[in-house]
């Protein structure tokens, strides 16, 4: 009986391109491709292992396109289970088609992809809204979010702009990675950086209360639809956003 090949990395964005890169060259057509945390070895399986190569990773995108880098990197970001897979495939059709490859919907990695690709830009877009930032007691602005996709590195460019003048943190609740900005630069930690202990200012309290009335005050309660405000605001925002604080608490009762 044959076994199932499952080509497997240690994670990274660099590290897939280059055992995609070395998949290509080989001509191998993997069944499936997992990163190392995720991989589960079964019966009649087995797994295979490239050494990293960062000058072939290097080579394989320049020979991709801006549009093209910027869709495998979103697909990469995503939870999704079979991203590396589609990854791969459209990697491989991309460096035949070129940019041409976004028009052909009938390729089942052009369509998945693009569909993973859109999925992660659109949670992004939504929590450069839903992010609320609180003032700790040092100056620093301070977030907690909870996307369902690895959005940090694209939420972190957008406020690198809005907020280029302040000094703030971003926590992924869910994966324990803290986005760290000061003086143009950003830093990436996977640390625990014990924010139990961290103290806000003050006047936090204050601002949240003023915000929370105002929030109040501009709401309409005849014209209140609360499923068109939860398909504009899904629940699974709520914990993190100020104004839905109170009602996320009733709702959990």
């Amino acid at each position: 009986m044959n076994r199932v090949v499952t080509y497997i990395y240690d994670d990274t964005f660099i590290d897939l391109i280059s055992l995609i890169a070395k998949l290509i060259i080989n001509k191998a057509r993997p069944y499936s491709i997992q990163s190392k945390k995720n991989y589960v070895a079964t019966l009649f399986s087995e797994y295979k292992e490239y050494e990293f190569d960062p000058k072939i990773a290097k080579k394989l995108l320049n020979r991709l396109s801006h549009k093209t880098k910027k869709a495998i990197i979103n697909m990469y970001l995503s939870n999704n289970n079979n991203k590396e897979i589609v990854i791969y495939y459209f990697i491989k059709n991309s460096l035949k088609y070129e940019d041409d490859i976004f028009q052909m919907r009938n390729l089942k990695c052009v369509h998945e992809g693009l569909k993973i690709s859109k999925n992660v830009t659109r949670e992004t877009h939504k929590f450069k809204g839903f992010t609320r930032f609180k003032l700790l007691n040092n100056n620093v602005l301070y977030a907690e979010i909870l996307p369902t996709n690895n959005i940090i590195f694209l939420l972190s460019k957008h406020f690198k702009v809005r907020l280029r003048n302040e000094k703030w943190v971003i926590k992924d609740v869910k994966r324990n990675i803290y986005c760290m900005y000061e003086k143009g630069k950003i830093y990436y930690v996977n640390d625990d950086l014990e924010v139990n202990k961290l103290e806000f200012d003050e006047n936090e309290n204050q601002i949240e209360k003023l915000w929370k009335n105002f929030f109040n005050t501009i709401s309409i309660k005849e014209r209140e639809n609360k499923k068109h405000q939860m398909s504009l605001m899904p629940k699974k925002y709520w914990k993190y956003i100020i104004e839905m604080e109170d009602v996320n608490e009733k709702s959990d009762k």
